[in-house]
């Protein structure tokens, strides 16, 4: 990024405001410890607004509840200590509420337009932090799908929050289309505490399980890169899926959005035979009736 540029920060904070347990503890959300520490880095290096914002399945929640992993701060001091640490601004921002408009986007759906945040829409930079899950629709959700939460359930959602007008048009369609036209910048994806299984959400019996990753690679793993396509393959295969079964990879590769081969992606660090772990895949879901049950589950409280 150059000094003086607009950054947005896109976490996945969909399950804030939505469920009765802590999201960052179970593994359905970002860790804000990660998010807080990459705003950090932009406006030391000089943006001129940090936005960090999210449309997840509630219309607004309670920064000042969106707690760090250990517990000691919260979004909402950390967004104070920045604001009177750097000459940048800093934002917070739950889009289904604050967003100040819709952007339309080029959809190869039926929909033939998407909107998605003018936040999102006129940033210079783009930074996409989702959290690794096994997902019951799109097998995984990542760098990638995370711009899900960039569009208003009050537009998709036919009066509930749930986005039933992306899904039937196709939702893995929808969320590269949102990606093709913004073209993030950049992605950390973490793979600290996640979900296995039945995922997005966390509720055992109904939905997906949390697993920490130190117990299956003796270390929290973050994955990181300018190509969503790559890193969201490098994910997968991390977790022990076959990357040819999961549509929207396949997809992003064959639109050009992206890399997904194996050979052609080049991994710094550690081996991939080294990080490897076993991992629940989701049964995946035609569509919404399936889940009517382990979603009220999830509302009343897992």
């Amino acid at each position: 990024m150059h000094e003086g540029e607009t950054v947005f920060i896109k976490p996945n904070f969909g399950a804030f405001g939505m469920v009765k347990y802590n999201p960052v503890e179970r593994g359905d959300c970002t860790k804000p410890e990660i998010v807080i520490a990459v705003a950090e880095e932009c406006l030391k290096a000089g943006a001129k607004e940090v936005i960090i914002g999210d449309a997840g399945q509630s219309k607004r929640y309670d920064w000042g509840q969106v707690y760090t992993l250990d517990g000691t701060t919260t979004m909402a001091a950390e967004a104070a200590r920045l604001a009177s640490q750097y000459s940048g601004k800093i934002t917070l921002a739950c889009l289904n509420a604050d967003s100040p408009g819709w952007t339309p986007v080029h959809s190869y759906t039926r929909l033939e337009k998407i909107y998605i945040s003018s936040l999102i829409a006129q940033a210079d930079r783009v930074i996409s932090l989702p959290v690794l899950k096994s997902h019951r629709w799109t097998h995984i959700t990542g760098a990638m799908k995370n711009f899900v939460g960039a569009t208003s359930t009050a537009r998709y959602g036919l009066g509930i929050q749930w986005r039933f007008r992306l899904h039937n048009a196709g939702i893995e369609q929808s969320f590269l289309d949102i990606v093709r036209e913004v073209k993030p910048d950049f992605t950390i994806l973490d793979c600290s505490v996640c979900c296995e299984g039945n995922g997005p959400h966390v509720c055992p019996g109904y939905w997906g399980e949390t697993v920490d990753m130190r117990d299956r690679l003796g270390s929290w793993l973050l994955l990181s890169g300018a190509d969503l396509a790559a890193v969201d393959a490098t994910a997968a295969r991390v977790i022990s899926h076959d990357v040819s079964t999961i549509t929207h990879l396949q997809m992003a590769y064959n639109q050009g959005i992206g890399q997904i081969q194996e050979p052609q992606i080049d991994l710094l660090g550690a081996s991939l035979a080294e990080l490897q772990v076993p991992w629940k895949k989701a049964d995946i879901t035609a569509g919404f009736l399936e889940v009517l049950w382990p979603g009220l589950n999830l509302l009343l409280g897992c």
